[in-house]
């Protein structure tokens, strides 16, 4: 089992306001927690960043566009209480959405088997022409596409299980019956999308809310019962993990109780589907994760466990 991992500096250098929760020291912490000598084996690789038409996968030009001229000023401009544009946003979204290019480029080429890819700004809340919750591109729903794109995959899954719906992943695939979205989340949490009922244009949606704090019991039923059954059913070319760990008990935008082990757990499902359905092919790139010590440890036992550790 091999597996890379893709980081680049640009997610350290992407600043936000003092007291934001997403902010550099989460990359930081995951730099440290993989550099232990248990980590030795990862493949590392520095990101290149992605072209704005290879962000154009999954966004409209003139958004992208839009996005290059508001970062443009020196200082911070607001768009709403969850989205700001600050100098070098654009251009840290495009290494983020490079890094999941990458990391796709590498499995899907057999260089590796799967791959994580660590960086900042997330993307998953990212709609088709509208920046939302921290994220301004949709780094799952580009690698998705370019996967399509440049290796002929005919079916891609997109499976979150970020505390919080990917409203934006929504988005962008309710129209694409070519990509399965899945999805387990709180309802009553940022952005008050993903109910049961949203189930996309051909059925490809599939969302599993979970009761607010579920100490991981009602979340390993939902992956077992509606999940993973919709992915296996769905037969993908790939598998992207839309991995958000601020699930985890001891994180503060979240109201579930999961722990280390629930991640390591799903991480190990995921793991036994894609070698049945897609020659083991894995990608996953950071969402949410906002505690800093638990991001540190749940990216471990999730990058260990990629490892085949």
């Amino acid at each position: 089992m091999s597996t890379l991992y893709v980081s680049h500096s640009s997610a350290l250098d992407y600043e936000t306001p003092l007291g934001h929760p997403e902010r550099a020291d989460r990359i930081r912490v995951i730099e440290r927690a993989l550099e232990r000598s248990h980590f030795s084996a990862l493949i590392r690789e520095q990101a290149i960043t992605a072209t704005p038409e290879q962000a154009a996968l999954a966004h409209p030009a003139e958004y992208i566009q839009a996005l290059a001229n508001a970062c443009q000023g020196t200082g911070t401009v607001a768009h709403d209480d969850d989205v700001a544009f600050y100098p070098g946003t654009l251009a840290s979204a495009l290494f983020s959405a490079g890094a999941a290019i990458q990391a796709t480029h590498e499995v899907m080429s057999g260089a590796v088997t799967n791959s994580f890819a660590a960086m900042r700004p997330p993307g998953h809340h990212a709609e088709h022409a509208c920046a939302k919750g921290f994220c301004y591109l949709n780094n799952a729903a580009i690698a998705a596409r370019y996967a399509q794109k440049a290796f002929g995959a005919e079916r891609i899954a997109i499976l979150d299980w970020d505390v919080h719906h990917g409203n934006g992943t929504q988005d962008i695939c309710w129209h694409d019956p070519s990509i399965m979205y899945c999805s387990t989340h709180v309802l009553a949490l940022y952005p008050h999308t993903g109910d049961i009922t949203e189930t996309g244009e051909t059925g490809n949606i599939v969302n599993a809310p979970l009761p607010e704090g579920d100490d991981g019991g009602f979340f390993r039923l939902a992956m077992e019962e509606k999940i993973l059954p919709a992915i296996q059913n769905f037969a993908p070319d790939l598998i992207i993990i839309s991995a958000g760990f601020d699930a985890h008990w001891s994180d503060p935008l979240g109201t579930l109780n999961l722990t280390e082990a629930d991640f390591a757990w799903a991480t190990a499902q995921v793991m036994e589907l894609a070698a049945r359905q897609c020659n083991s092919r894995i990608v996953s790139v950071l969402e949410g994760g906002y505690d800093l010590q638990s991001l540190s440890r749940s990216v471990a036992v999730h990058v260990d466990t990629l490892m085949g550790a």
